[in-house]
């Protein structure tokens, strides 16, 4: 199937309410500083009107969006970053003590071996700790390798956890190739509806000022967040899609 078809499918989601999509409590595992916003920002400000708040883990520790600066080296770049995910957090009335920080190294978050174990462990931990129901991962066609790895990460805690429910929401997805080809069965999901939200949404996406090439001044090459994607994440529902 092509992107365009099945970015079409994605927008004939039937809407359901919150309590169809994470009736309990919902784990939302974002790559990176900044993805919990992009992709799930409305359900989280949902989920914490609602009364049962998610917990949201940043896997990475997004140091590389600049790799060229030397004002902003890897671990500045770091507490940056997660100084920006509070702030966003803070937006969508989400507490601190629900926003957590895995610290592996951006674009090299393991997909195999020992640290990809040790790294499920921590989230076995995370999901009996906070009693969690659902589970939100990056979908799998997102095309950047950390995504790609918290996806199987989110696969191998389904294993782990057979109960969970497991869900993915698109983020670079949205962007492939209208004309590029995509493996796998006809998905299905829903779409949340997030208009009383998307004012909160775009107020979180806008504190992640790095992402947007408002912080680092001596990379000309670092990372800024694409209108296109933007216009994409800011739309009045976001899509979950069964797993």
């Amino acid at each position: 199937m092509k992107v365009r078809d099945v970015l079409r499918h994605f927008a004939e989601f039937p809407v359901a309410p919150l309590e169809t999509i994470a009736p309990e409590t919902a784990l939302v595992l974002s790559p990176h500083p900044d993805d919990e916003s992009l992709g799930c920002g409305g359900f989280i400000a949902s989920s914490v009107k609602n009364g049962n708040p998610p917990v949201v883990v940043i896997v990475s520790d997004g140091s590389a969006s600049h790799r060229n600066s030397v004002t902003w080296p890897p671990r500045r770049m770091a507490r940056l970053r997660q100084e920006e995910s509070r702030e966003a957090a803070t937006v969508l009335g989400l507490s601190s003590d629900r926003l957590l920080f895995m610290g592996l190294q951006d674009s090299a978050v393991p997909t195999q071996g020992d640290s990809f174990e040790a790294a499920v462990h921590d989230l076995v931990e995370i999901v009996e700790r906070y009693e969690c129901q659902t589970v939100l991962t990056p979908w799998r066609c997102d095309p950047h390798c950390d995504h790609e790895a918290v996806w199987l990460m989110g696969q191998k805690l389904k294993v782990l956890v057979p109960q969970l429910r497991l869900l993915a929401y698109p983020v670079w997805g949205l962007t492939l190739p209208p004309e590029m080809e995509i493996n796998g069965d006809l998905l299905t999901g829903w779409r949340l509806d997030i208009g009383k939200f998307l004012g909160r949404k775009r107020a979180a996406i806008q504190a992640h000022r790095s992402q947007r090439g408002l912080v680092v001044d001596d990379d000309p090459s670092g990372f800024v967040l694409p209108e296109h994607l933007m216009e994409k994440m800011l739309l009045p529902y976001e899509i979950f899609i069964a797993s």
